[in-house]
């Protein structure tokens, strides 16, 4: 597959387009002039995110006590851009487990407040990494945690809230860098489905080598007008899993390991990762730090060797596009009293069950159960060049082929982990078959996401990039 201005609202409600409206599709946009064909100029910035104080580590439930030490830092880094319109947009990538609507939203408003730039020039991105902070606006304590825990931990995310805002508006200050944009494809070798099918016990989380995975590395290059190399971006369609619940300290895994190694190799040059559809992949092998640091050298060694091919990469023009929308998922029907004490029964069943407790207490009180998750998704459009989709959740690998069979499969960079990771974003296929992807909502909202959730997010994206510019030659024939 090949996967490749003052201050203005942008809050639209489209109207006369019914199949849209009913499916709750919100939209926000940015026009940029389509004649305009220029370079780019660039802002960068990095802050270290790592705790300073013990918090417990997001990823794994089985743990039970505060992180105990620092294996490699966290980093959060921030890539704005500007076309020659004055168009600007900002790139937000963070080692982190991943953002939730509750922390994104105060970032994307403060954002915008200080810069005036609209939502839909905000990408934010987390890299899924399993050993690092469990993220929670709340300070009441839990079954694990204690008052004075619970405070740490909240506290960590509003600190976290002001330094990526801060980040963004930093980076967006500093967009004066001339710089000429190019992209090229590699190979992730140690990407294994982990959706490993049994013949007792269904699909359990395993190694499945003949699943379904998307082992590309798009990358995106910013280099000065001279050549010299200012910044790459890169992403993997793997879980941030290389490390295990036993694992109790601080790291971005492989993908913090990847970006460690490119800077190192290119002294003074700003390394971002972004997250593919990895929902339902893991890395191969998996268990130990040496393995993590495998995976990451792999990773950044198969970024220099794009770097060294000259031949390697074609230009990314603007203008920029930017749109965002907003898209109401279709949820299944809740079920009965008796498939709910089913699930919490069920062998391995703990992960469905938190699901099944909420449903049964939001019943007990009366409460009404949701029918749709309201579920952010952008589409960045650069001139003829590039189309790169932001999926919020964790999106299983199915999604990349739905998408290319909605848009085209070329000059298309699909990104998932974007905006709001609220749970899993399974597919039909996934949703048949069972298995861990299938556990429903665990932030945000309630319930399981019913099959044709899948038709109306490749539905949105193809009209948002419609709308964005993407050039229909590059659609597939009708």
């Amino acid at each position: 597959m090949d996967l490749m201005t003052a201050p203005r609202p942008r809050w639209l409600v489209l109207a006369g387009l019914p199949a849209l409206i009913a499916a709750g599709f919100v939209w926000h946009g940015h026009a940029a002039k389509q004649e305009a064909r220029a370079d780019w100029q660039i802002g960068l910035a990095a802050a270290d995110i790592t705790p300073a104080e013990p918090v417990f580590l997001a990823g794994y439930a089985s743990r039970d006590r505060a992180h105990e030490g620092v294996a490699a830092p966290l980093h959060a880094k921030a890539l704005a851009l500007q076309d020659a319109d004055g168009h600007r947009a900002v790139i937000l990538t963070t080692d982190l487990i991943g953002l939730t609507a509750e922390v994104a939203g105060p970032v994307c408003e403060r954002i915008t407040a200080a810069t005036g730039i609209d939502r839909a020039d905000i990408l934010l991105s987390a890299s899924h990494t399993h050993t690092g902070p469990m993220l929670t606006l709340s300070a009441d304590p839990t079954t694990k945690m204690d008052a004075s825990q619970a405070t740490r931990q909240a506290a960590y995310t509003r600190d976290l809230q002001e330094k990526l805002a801060a980040l963004a508006i930093e980076a967006l200050g500093r967009c004066t860098q001339p710089a000429r944009l190019s992209q090229a494809t590699g190979l992730a070798a140690f990407v294994m489905n982990r959706r490993e099918p049994t013949a007792d016990r269904g699909v359990v989380l395993g190694v499945n080598p003949r699943g379904p995975v998307d082992r590309s590395v798009p990358a995106l290059r910013i280099t000065a007008p001279d050549g010299r190399l200012l910044a790459v971006l890169f992403q993997a369609a793997c879980h941030n899993t290389t490390l295990g619940g036993d694992f109790y300290r601080i790291s971005g895994d492989y993908a913090g390991y990847a970006q460690q190694m490119v800077e190192e190799a290119h002294p003074g040059v700003t390394a971002l990762f972004t997250l593919g559809c990895a929902g339902d992949a893991n890395p191969h092998p998996r268990g130990t730090l040496e393995m993590s640091e495998a995976h990451g050298r792999a990773l950044g060694d198969e970024i220099g060797r794009l770097l060294a091919d000259p031949d390697a990469w074609s230009p990314v023009s603007g203008p920029l596009t930017t749109r965002f929308a907003e898209v109401d998922l279709p949820l299944q029907p809740p079920p009965d009293g008796k498939a709910l004490a089913a699930m919490k029964l069920q062998p391995g069943g703990s992960w469905r069950g938190f699901v099944a407790s909420e449903i049964e207490r939001r019943r007990a009180a009366g409460e009404s159960l949701p029918t749709a998750y309201r579920a952010p998704f952008s589409v960045w459009q650069f001139s003829d060049d590039l189309t790169w989709i932001g999926l919020s959740g964790e999106v299983v690998v199915d999604y990349v082929t739905l998408l290319e069979s909605a848009l085209g499969g070329s000059r298309l960079w699909i990104s998932a982990y974007c905006h709001d990771v609220y749970g899993y974003l399974p597919s039909a296929r996934v949703l048949r078959e069972g298995g861990y992807e299938t556990r429903g909502l665990y932030a945000g909202g309630i319930g399981f996401f019913a099959p044709e959730a899948e038709t109306v997010v490749a539905g949105a994206i193809a009209r948002l990039a419609r709308d964005a510019g993407r050039p229909e030659s590059l659609f597939p024939p009708p």
